[in-house]
Parts: structure tokens; C-alpha cells; sequence
């Protein structure tokens, strides 16, 4: 997810440090949400083996299931960014949202 590696002595207030019977061993530095997210995407236009863009509207479905599974969502401009990687409106990935929702009956 595009996490990095550090030092313990390199370690920030927001990186997780990982300690060994007691003793810090390395620091990872999560990146940010947004930038999770664009790995995910990235991801799963590899999995798809062309743009998300390109992908037919069942296959473009599935990938907001996914990215709903994965909390992209929650991220700030997360639907924006979702409709622009899928080449569509925000409206269509809500669109997309809502008849996922209506089919779980939620």
C-alpha cells in the first residue's frame, strides 16, 4: 500500500514503530490516505490489464464494490477521484453505490 521503511531513529509522531523483545527495530511510515487510494486504483487497473476507463459498466461496477470493500469512500475526494480513474461522473459512482446498497437491502 505504499508504506516506507525506516529507522527507528528516523521515526516521526505519526509513523508505527515495531519493537522486538523490547528494543525498536524499524519505523513504517503509512502514506496517506489519498495515496493509498491511488495505489489501490493503480492495482486494479493492473488486475484488469487496461485503464479503468476502458472497462465495460459490470466491470466498472465491481471495481466500486471493491473500492467500497476497501474504504476509498472514506477518503476525502475519494468519489471524485474513483469517477475520474473510471471516467465517470460522481453521480454514476453513487449511482453505482446506491443500487449496491438496494440489492443488500440496506
Amino acid at each position: 500500500m505504499g508504506a516506507e521503511l525506516l529507522g527507528p531513529d528516523q521515526a516521526q509522531p505519526d509513523d508505527v514503530v515495531l519493537a522486538w523483545e523490547g528494543r525498536d527495530v524499524i519505523a513504517v511510515r503509512l502514506p496517506q490516505l489519498s495515496d493509498s487510494l491511488d495505489h489501490i486504483l493503480a492495482a486494479l487497473e493492473r488486475r484488469h490489464g487496461m485503464p479503468l476507463a476502458d472497462l465495460d459498466r459490470k466491470a466498472k461496477q465491481s471495481v466500486v464494490r471493491t473500492l467500497e470493500a476497501r474504504g476509498a469512500f472514506s477518503v476525502r475526494h475519494g468519489v471524485e477521484t474513483v469517477a475520474s480513474a473510471l471516467g465517470v461522473s460522481r453521480f454514476t459512482v453513487y449511482n453505482y453505490l446506491n443500487r449496491e446498497h438496494a440489492a443488500k437491502g440496506e
